[in-house]
């Protein structure tokens, strides 16, 4: 008889089932596992044998156990086959029916006590059988709130191997277990906290409006970092398909406590010696990178030009596409990268090319060679562009608060929701004006004579490229939503337009 117990492999988010064929045969005593198994999964012969032991069972002394993960040419990667292989045994022993297990996934590392410890790649195990109509999904209890937002399918969350038999004979009943969000109250930094630097203040409110890409560029203590930092506290929660979305890459990178999921978006801010796998993901398990642990939410990086220069050319894809391909010798894998990309830089190496008392002796030629790290095609994917000069001593000691998150927040949310509601009505899935594109642009963006011949003039002076003129009409929309304007006006195609660093070179 050979067993059967229905496991998954994954590449990237996708998820392939993989059958665990387990068969004891009489020969010389040996566990042997075949099937491409990574070290990860050969080892889980000792975790399995040590865990079956200290449930007080014995495997058979005279028996050859023989596990085949099937697709044999597809690589085992994991410590989630430990419980399909230990269920199999156990069918194969006769502990457990073969129907009680059949068109269940089953997923979980095993301790040596028989306990289950979390692993990664719950969510998505859960979600494809769900869509597969498969009847559920076996994993460990602490995963179990992970597995529950994949609908209505059985969840078997076990604490231990001896509870699923005991709830497989009808002695022990593992209740199903709920949808946990995590809730803990995040103390993000406020915008009221920032003096002065109102036109600053204003690029922000529009960058978290319409998702926008923003390069902040001034002198040392100017705030820059303090205002990329505040971002977050304006921009709109999470939506439940963006929830599920991001919770994928999450739980694929083992970032999810306790099941629990997020409806904050995500902050990622890596150091500038951050390497191109580290950026853009990859690994012998092709883990995702920052831009995918990014997404749909915000990917801020400070001192730009020190940043490697491949790491920064490696950005340039996954901004246009919003997605991210990894790709390998015997594999492709791909993840989705749809961030909102915040950058903070100094004018030069020095930080004090205006201030003649502090500039060093190389200005302006240390400018223009520290500037040139970033190329062209990098500065051409910023929508906002924002020099943050050096605060006034007046603005130090001003007393006066500004506007606080919570303020701005409202307006954002207010144009999010406008955006929202146009795109579906265009038959698009859009949820901000960064992601529309060609005649779904066009039709949201319709200029009047007067800001058709502002935008012209402003292209051919400043030789703005096709991508630079579809993000000014992107910042123009975002900016007549704030204010609910129905239309782009010449006002706001002139305010994008003084965004632009074409104006400023």
């Amino acid at each position: 008889m050979v067993a059967h117990v229905t496991t998954v492999s994954f590449k990237g988010l996708q998820v392939t089932p993989v059958d665990v064929q387990v068969q004891l045969v009489t020969a010389m005593p040996a566990f042997s596992i075949v099937g491409l198994p990574d070290k990860a999964v050969a080892e889980s012969k000792e975790r399995v044998r040590s865990a079956i032991t200290s449930m007080g069972l014995t495997l058979p002394n005279n028996k050859r156990i023989i596990v085949n993960l099937a697709p044999a040419d597809l690589a085992k990667v994991g410590s989630h086959y430990d419980l399909p292989i230990a269920l199999g045994i156990l069918v194969a022993m006769g502990n457990i029916s073969q129907e009680e297990v059949a068109d269940y996934y089953v997923v979980g590392e095993l301790s040596l006590d028989s306990s289950l410890l979390p692993v990664t790649g719950v969510l998505p195990a859960a979600i494809d059988a769900s869509a597969n109509q498969m009847r559920g999904i076996i994993c460990p209890a602490k995963s179990g709130p992970e597995a529950a937002w994949a609908g209505d399918i059985d969840i078997i969350a076990a604490p231990s191997l001896i509870a699923i038999i005991n709830h497989f004979k009808g002695t022990q009943i593992l209740p199903k277990p709920e949808l946990e969000v995590d809730n803990t109250p995040l103390k993000l930094p406020d915008l009221a906290d920032i003096k002065g630097q109102q036109h600053a203040k204003r690029a922000l409110e529009i960058a978290a409006a319409g998702s926008h890409n923003m390069l902040l560029t001034g002198p040392p203590g100017s705030g820059k970092s303090m205002l990329a930092s505040r971002l977050t506290s304006i921009l709109p929660p999470l939506t439940s398909k963006e929830v599920l979305d991001v919770s994928m890459i999450s739980s694929m990178a083992g970032m999810i406590t306790d099941g629990k999921l997020s409806t904050t978006r995500p902050y990622r801010t890596p150091h500038h010696s951050v390497s191109m796998v580290a950026m853009v993901g990859g690994g012998k398990r092709a883990f995702p990178g920052e831009v995918s642990l990014a997404h749909k939410g915000v990917l801020f990086l400070d001192e730009l030009p020190e940043f490697n220069r491949d790491v920064l050319e490696s950005l340039r894809q996954p901004i246009e596409t919003g997605n991210i391909t990894i790709a390998r010798a015997n594999s492709h894998v791909t993840y989705p990268a749809r961030f909102q990309l915040i950058c903070a830089m100094n004018p030069c190496r020095c930080g004090y090319i205006d201030d003649a008392n502090r500039a060093c002796n190389k200005v302006p030629r240390c400018a223009m060679d520290y500037q040139s790290r970033i190329s062209g095609p990098i500065y051409d994917r910023f929508d906002l562009f924002i020099q943050v000069g050096a605060l006034k001593p007046s603005d130090m000691m001003s007393t006066e608060i500004g506007e606080s998150s919570a303020t701005v927040r409202a307006r954002v949310i207010a144009a999010r929701e406008l955006q929202e509601t146009r795109y579906k009505a265009l038959n698009q899935a859009y949820t901000s004006n960064n992601e529309a594109e060609g005649e779904v642009l066009n039709e949201a963006c319709k200029l009047d004579k007067k800001a058709t011949e502002i935008l012209s003039k402003a292209v051919e002076k400043f030789n703005i490229s096709m991508r630079g003129y579809n993000r000014i009409l992107r910042v123009a929309r975002t900016i007549a939503d704030l204010s609910a304007a129905k239309d782009v006006n010449a006002d706001n195609i002139t305010e994008a337009i003084s965004y632009r660093r074409d104006v400023y070179r």
